[in-house]
């Protein structure tokens, strides 16, 4: 448990009182003082929050000592401190804004996405949506094309695809035989999929080059992958759903307000870097 305060095994002794039993506790309830600073229930519950997920094994009331202890620590240093540094006070600042931003991104989003928006938004999407062409195929790779063409003999003299490719092949799939599994159009650089697409089932090409090198290609097999159903992207279209209410909602905030941003050349990016600067 020494890893949950802030000094881990150095505990700081603090006796506290306090009247409050469960059932009269809120997130003010007054937990712990140092000195004249309170540290509330709230201010525990937060810092539970943020602890790593190892620390669930622990029983509630090892975890409650535990981060009053850390608080207490952390207060016991912080008045410790006669003035407050500068970056003290930009990091607050940064942790405020983003912290509040975030809560106005959760109200967002809590209220603007519907059952009914999404089911609206896949039948936009996807009804009318045509079945996909998927291909299965293999290939093999090699640097030149006489290479290429001695593959291409061995090919046609009737070799397995799978065993020239185990063979000659430098790509990785080579172990595979050359299989590249199933994938669709635009997967592949254009001069391959050209290849695949022309080709029927167990017929292969001749050699080809690409960007990489010198191909072969067969096509294994082929099939029409239908539209996906709503459980299937529900998640992708809430996240779009989403970032487009935050941008509605950012776009009508910005037209409300002026905002000045620096004027270009105003500033050396570099400043950015200068971490010495706040302090």
């Amino acid at each position: 448990m020494k890893h949950v305060t802030f000094l881990g095994a150095m505990a700081v002794s603090l006796s506290i009182t306090t009247g409050a039993f469960a059932q009269d506790v809120t997130a003010d309830t007054v937990a712990a003082k140092v000195g004249d600073t309170e540290i509330t229930v709230g201010e525990l519950i937060i810092a539970r929050s943020m602890l790593p997920a190892q620390y669930a094994q622990f029983p509630d009331d090892v975890l409650f000592t535990g981060l009053v202890d850390q608080l207490v620590q952390q207060q016991l240093l912080a008045d410790a401190l006669e003035t407050t540094p500068p970056s003290v006070i930009y990091t607050i600042q940064n942790e405020q804004r983003s912290l509040m931003a975030a809560q106005v991104i959760n109200d967002i989003t809590q209220t603007s996405i519907t059952q009914e928006l999404l089911q609206q938004a896949y039948q936009d999407r996807f009804s009318d949506a045509p079945e996909t062409p998927e291909f299965r195929a293999a290939h093999l790779l090699v640097a030149t094309e006489d290479e290429a063409n001695a593959a291409k003999a061995q090919l046609d003299a009737g070799e397995a695809f799978a065993d020239v490719a185990a063979a000659v092949s430098t790509d990785v799939t080579s172990a595979n035989g050359g299989d590249l599994g199933w994938f669709g159009a635009g997967t592949m650089v254009e001069e391959f999929e050209t290849a695949v697409m022309a080709l029927e089932i167990d017929e292969i090409s001749d050699p080809f080059e690409t960007q990489f090198g010198w191909h072969i290609v067969t096509l294994t097999d082929q099939r029409a992958r239908p539209a996906p159903t709503f459980e299937q992207v529900v998640q992708q279209l809430s996240a779009e759903l989403q970032e487009a209410a935050v941008i509605a909602y950012l776009d009508e905030l910005s037209a409300a307000t002026t905002v000045e941003r620096p004027e270009e050349g105003a500033f050396d990016p570099s400043v950015i870097n200068q971490v010495e600067l706040p302090d």
